[in-house]
């Protein structure tokens, strides 16, 4: 058990730093307690998921998992709920979690494993985007496009970004809502507050990027699918209003990120193994 947590350290400290620093933020600026206590929750969660989860073993099963995540992403059209026209979220209850920030960092990774099959996986997830809309999924799928592309270049995964782009696009004409408190414009909203807290709030961020993209024990292709989507939904977050990824109120991109690193985390001497 200590060894398999020593060898997870990075994984853990990718997924709480980020999230410690918005639970800060959030304490300071005065969020709902609420606000806090689900984000703590689902903190506690996901650090357990990215603990003790083991990683997929079986290309079979691995492909019953990215089918059933991208069905995910197409839930939300069905069941809602929709707020003029946009149905991104998924009810579970009394809560809703946003669908992409929750499917999309394990769809990625899994893909990175199926080189052959990654082009129309993520295809399928820019749809999503598009018909959702969801521009910040959109982008997303765009940095695991090009994660996948910087590790292993192939015209296929650029070709894929560019269509990604073009989604987001169109997504982003028509699928942006009024900004909520401390799910989005976040860092933003702290730099008029109190920018030293800004700029701690983005440090954690990127530490948390950094550490997934060079010190998580995973493969080259996964790392940088994986990054690439936490790129993508943070550089919406920054641009327009969409949420902001692990240092904003949301369980769903904690448990999503969660979810990728602890089923795909490998010992560290397994780790960025050379592609082809």
């Amino acid at each position: 058990m200590r060894q398999r947590l020593n060898e997870r350290l990075s994984a853990l400290l990718a997924l709480a730093l980020p999230v410690l620093a918005g639970l800060a933020w959030m304490a300071y600026a005065g969020a709902p307690v609420h606000y806090l206590a689900i984000n703590s929750g689902a903190l506690i969660a996901g650090l357990a998921l990215a603990a003790l989860l083991t990683a997929l073993s079986g290309r079979r099963l691995q492909r019953i998992m990215i089918v059933t995540l991208l069905v995910l992403l197409f839930v939300p059209l069905a069941t809602g709920p929709e707020l003029n026209g946009i149905a991104r979220w998924l009810p579970l209850g009394p809560f809703q979690l946003h669908a992409g920030m929750l499917a999309l960092p394990t769809i990625a990774v899994l893909a990175a494993r199926e080189p052959d099959y990654a082009p129309p996986i993520l295809l399928a997830a820019a749809f999503a985007a598009l018909v959702q809309p969801d521009a910040a999924l959109g982008f997303a799928v765009l940095g695991a496009s090009a994660g996948l592309y910087f590790a292993k270049p192939s015209w296929k995964p650029g070709v894929v970004a560019v269509i990604a782009f073009v989604a987001s696009l169109i997504a982003a004409m028509h699928g942006e809502l009024p900004a909520q408190p401390f799910v989005e414009r976040v860092l933003v909203d702290a730099a008029r507050v109190q920018p030293l807290m800004a700029l701690g709030l983005l440090f954690a961020w990127l530490a948390c990027f950094l550490l997934i993209l060079k010190a998580v024990p995973m493969p080259t292709a996964e790392c940088f699918a994986l990054a690439g989507t936490l790129g993508g939904f943070m550089l919406m977050a920054l641009l327009s209003n969409y949420p902001t990824p692990l240092i904003g109120y949301g369980a769903a991109p904690i448990l999503g990120y969660a979810l990728a690193l602890g089923l795909v985390a490998k010992p560290a001497r397994a780790a960025h193994t050379p592609l082809g």
